[in-house]
């Protein structure tokens, strides 16, 4: 999300057309793109997606692991997020150590599937204390054409939604080929999702293409859930050194109310 990687001619042309509430490929400047997620595309995987969101692509798979309860929770099964992000996926990823993008995408992804409640972890123990099943989310991007975060966490909802449990045999560890039909514990009066504004001057925008990300200035990231008819955040995020007027928060509010009961309805179709 850095303008270093575009010239300045390109990010002037985006935020002048921004101020004028236009966007290169037509969409308002709070459109999300249409998306298709496709289930159960591995077979090794406990549940997986594939998500398209115009051009961009991302594989998510879930595996259940047996393993020793976190300290702090041994009354509760375990949640672990990964993301590989390749250079086949964009121009923007690089080979060797994980960059801020690596780190970042699957950390958010986690918080905002941890802390809307839609997993049951106190129902994934096998033994208190000793054993418990850790879900492990793993994400692949395959086509980065922006909104990386938003996206992933669309394929992460329905893949939970859509997980089996394997068997366990008699020492308690999972029999990979024998699946049972017992889905993941999930409260499936939840569904989580991520709403990312990017700002360029005084314009926000949702769902940006990757050039689009690349001439914002900064952005911030909501893990929004509706409970009922109330609307909850259970997080968020600011990356970058431009600041967020109150108005534009206000402004940011209402847009996530109507945007979450919009994709919500498409999302439904999914699941």
């Amino acid at each position: 999300m850095s303008s270093m990687e575009i010239s300045n001619l390109t990010k002037e042309k985006i935020e002048k057309m921004f101020s004028e509430g236009n966007r290169f490929d037509s969409r308002k400047l709070t459109d999300f793109r249409d998306f298709i997620i496709e289930k159960n595309i591995s077979n090794t995987a406990e549940g997986s997606t594939r998500v398209k969101l115009g051009k961009t692509e991302v594989l998510v798979g879930v595996k259940m692991l047996v393993g020793e309860p976190y300290p702090d929770s041994p009354d509760k099964g375990n949640l672990s997020v990964s993301a590989d992000l390749l250079p086949l996926a964009s121009p923007r990823f690089e080979s060797g150590p994980p960059q801020f993008d690596a780190i970042e995408l699957p950390r958010l992804v986690d918080r905002i599937i941890r802390h809307s409640g839609i997993l049951e972890l106190e129902k994934l123990v096998i033994k208190e204390g000793e054993k418990v099943w850790t879900i492990a989310i793993d994400i692949y991007p395959i086509n980065d054409d922006g909104n990386l975060i938003d996206a992933a966490t669309l394929g992460a909802v329905v893949a939970l939604r859509n997980s089996f449990l394997p068997s366990l045999d008699k020492n308690d560890r999972p029999d990979y080929e024998d699946r049972t039909k017992t889905h993941l514990p999930i409260n499936k009066e939840v569904i989580p999702m991520c709403f990312s504004f990017y700002k360029l001057g005084n314009s926000l925008v949702l769902d940006p293409t990757r050039e689009e990300e690349e001439a914002c200035d900064t952005k911030i990231t909501f893990g929004i859930s509706k409970i009922g008819d109330e609307h909850r955040i259970n997080s968020c995020q600011k990356k970058g050194k431009e600041i967020f007027t109150s108005e534009e928060v206000t402004q940011m509010m209402d847009i996530i109310t109507k945007k979450f009961d919009e994709l919500n309805k498409k999302l439904k179709n999914f699941l």
